[in-house]
């Protein structure tokens, strides 16, 4: 198979399009015959028999382009060797997520929002062809069959979807075309190939790393060591007397500095000597901020949700706990760092860039070069990674690298983030403390539930309102309780952050679920009884019985290991895991295995879902056991690198058992449900192990030692 993503490849190409427009979920639509790609198209059959699909979302990894084109390829009825896909440009009218309004990736919405906008272009594209063969066979379009690619009707008649192309397309299109029931389908829930899979093999895919232009200069910026600070004075000497070094430039993100090569614009960087302003700097240590939000959740906070009478319930508790948990600042560390391409000819200009939000981005680059939006051409590439990092509502790196090539002394300039700017570079997932009371009856019913979480909003919101992202996933969220409170202390500081894979849920899932498991030891009951008791949703429970099952919870459990389990709901979809861990050499959890169930609706691509759980079980148990970034001696952030900022490593990456519920229910997210149940089942089995409740995040932390 093969990958398209060039505009010249778009040009070449005639046959059907299909163009659905969709504001406010309707749909509108058009067709040509022989004409050339047009922006406003999610399908498009060449008389090749090849049959692409458009792409609005980003692909860095998490499937998008299999999805889509499975989706689409399916009510098709086409051969999955001839699907092809291609990135669509920024248009927000055709391209819009329709969970955002804009164009965007992000909380697990790809398959979501595109679900029936997908089936219905491929339903539509079908139909033209079944009806433009009836016409040229002079038969009833109901007797017409399609199947892997092939128009037919009985024994004489047969055509390849190339060969109607031409006549489809001067059919009209059907705006509510016959839709598939679910046990028609012959492409979705099967495990298929991802498309993208070849290309990233041999190196034809490319991302924005491999771009590279006419005349390009290469920058390098040096950011302030606190966040707040400005640029006060420059010595710029010793970094224009690196060879390569171009020219130096203080733009309000920092000190830039221009080169021939990376090399020369790093080297150059390393070289600046700058005076820094920290007047209205964040000097603060991450010591302080804990000690802050550790006493903000002392008080009740701004009341999220009441049930009953908590503080009756605490005090006429048989048995309580009060516990605090603390949550660092984590960096979304992508393989690929931030980048961008920006390619100025006359009052044009074309941006190279893996965007996440196209439209946005595309229209912050264009401001900074003083140019109109509709003359950037957004050039989407693949992204190696994200996490949330390229989910910015600010496009603040997207006005940085425009900034930069308006200043550039070429036409065209690559903006390279290196490690250090990015670890370095905010944006983080926010600290966070959460404080726990409850208490269980002298039966062992858990009677009453109080949650506090101090957090800093993502999203600045008036005075003290609240948004969900602070507190979702929340015990009471998934869980019964006939007395619970949640409440919320609104912090601030001068650290900018941003969604991380999972948003809320990352912090919410371990505090909730292992102080769960804190209540249940407290008394003697089985942790997954115990939560099939209190789960308010049939598919909870489902996902919760199912991980049970393939793990053999409550069966026979290696000497020196134990298990521990957790169950979350983010994103619509029900995941639940079971870890078995052991004490490693370092003192720290070694976990052999997870044992995972996941109910994410309708299944697109079991590969894919397999894969998303597998990679949200790597990505969050790597930062629950090592990861922290923190704020030092007048705010600096310690960490720089992955020598100090530790990931998981390969040897470190346990066994994973995936189960996929199925279902005839609308798909939800997978990118980021995978991620919140893992560190907390490792929790749950670390204290069974050894009696030790992890109350404070990473397990690496001195803390814990």
């Amino acid at each position: 198979m093969t990958i398209e993503t060039s505009r010249r490849d778009f040009l070449a190409a005639s046959g059907l399009v299909i163009g659905l427009a969709l504001p406010m979920g309707r749909a509108a639509a058009a067709a040509t015959s022989g004409a050339p790609f047009q922006p406003n198209a999610f399908v498009r059959i060449a008389a090749d028999d090849s049959v692409t699909v458009i792409i609005k979302h980003v692909e860095f990894g998490q499937g998008p382009s299999t999805g889509l084109t499975t989706i689409l390829a399916d009510e098709l009825d086409a051969d999955w060797a001839q699907m092809r896909m291609a990135f669509s440009p920024a248009n927000d009218p055709l391209y819009k997520n329709l969970a955002f309004g804009t164009m965007g990736t992000g909380g697990s919405t790809a398959m979501a929002n595109s679900w029936m906008q997908m089936r219905t272009a491929g339903a539509a594209a079908r139909a033209m062809l079944v009806e433009a063969a009836a016409k040229r066979w002079g038969v009833p379009a109901a007797d017409i069959k399609v199947s892997k690619g092939v128009v037919s009707h009985g024994t004489h008649h047969r055509a390849r979807f190339g060969e109607l192309a031409g006549d489809a397309a001067t059919l009209p299109v059907p705006t509510a075309p016959k839709l598939k029931t679910h046990d028609q389908f012959t492409l979705i829930s099967t495990d298929l190939p991802k498309l993208d899979t070849r290309a990233k093999t041999d190196g034809s895919a490319r991302f924005t790393m491999d771009i590279a232009v006419p005349d390009m200069v290469h920058s390098a910026i040096l950011h302030p060591p606190a966040f707040g600070a400005t640029v006060k004075t420059v010595d710029d000497s010793a970094a224009r007397a690196v060879a390569g070094v171009v020219a130096v430039k203080a733009i309000p993100q920092g000190v830039v500095v221009y080169a021939k090569d990376s090399f020369a614009a790093i080297k150059g960087r390393g070289a600046l000597k700058v005076d820094w302003d920290l007047t209205k700097a964040e000097t603060r240590s991450s010591d302080d901020l804990f000690r802050a939000y550790a006493q903000a959740v002392q008080a009740p906070g701004k009341e999220a949700l009441k049930i009953g009478d908590v503080d009756a319930a605490l005090k006429g508790a048989a048995k309580t706990i009060d516990a605090t948990y603390f949550f660092p600042f984590l960096a979304h560390a992508p393989m690929e760092p931030l980048d961008a391409v920006i390619e100025r000819q006359g009052d044009r200009a074309n941006l190279y860039m893996g965007s996440q939000f196209q439209v946005g981005e595309t229209r912050a680059v264009a401001k900074a070069l003083g140019i109109p939006f509709e003359n950037m051409t957004l050039k989407q590439q693949f992204a190696g990674g994200s996490f949330g990092r390229r989910a910015q509502p600010g496009s603040d790196f997207a006005v940085e690298a425009g900034t930069i090539a308006a200043n550039a002394p070429s036409a065209a300039v690559k903006h390279v983030w290196t490690r250090e700017n990015d670890i370095r570079g905010g944006r983080y997932r926010p600290i966070t403390v959460h404080r726990l009371r409850g208490g269980v009856d002298a039966k062992g019913d858990i009677i009453g539930w109080d949650q506090r979480v101090a957090v800093q909003p993502f999203v600045a919101t008036p005075g003290d309102a609240i948004d969900d992202g602070m507190y979702e996933g929340c015990g009471p969220d998934d869980y019964s309780f006939a007395n619970a409170r949640i409440g919320v202390a609104k912090m601030a500081n001068g650290v900018p952050t941003l969604w991380w894979r999972s948003v809320g849920h990352t912090h919410t899932a371990y505090a909730s679920e292992a102080f769960l498991d804190d209540l249940f030891a407290l008394s003697g009951r089985d942790p997954v009884a115990g939560r099939l008791a209190l789960l308010k949703e049939a598919r909870a429970k489902a996902v919760l019985n199912r991980v049970a099952e393939i793990a053999k919870w409550g069966g026979a459990v290696p000497s020196g290991r134990a298990r521990g389990v957790a169950f979350h709901k983010s994103f619509g979809s029900y995941v639940a895991q079971i870890a078995e861990v052991s004490k490693g050499a370092d003192g720290l959890p070694k976990v052999h295995k997870i044992w995972c169930a996941v109910d994410c609706g309708t299944p697109i691509n079991p590969n894919v879902i397999r894969a998303q759980m597998e990679s949200g079980i790597g990505y969050g148990l790597g930062h629950a056991l090592y990861a922290e970034l923190v704020l030092g001696e007048g705010g600096r952030v310690a960490q720089g690198n992955f020598d100090s900022y530790r990931s998981l490593r390969i040897n470190e990456m346990p066994a994973v058992e995936v189960s996929i519920i199925k279902s005839t229910e609308n798909p939800t997210g997978v990118g980021e449900p995978g991620l919140p149940p893992i560190a907390p089942a490792v929790a749950n089995a670390w204290r069974k192990l050894t009696g030790r409740s992890v109350r404070r995040l990473p397990f690496a932390a001195e803390e814990n030692a």
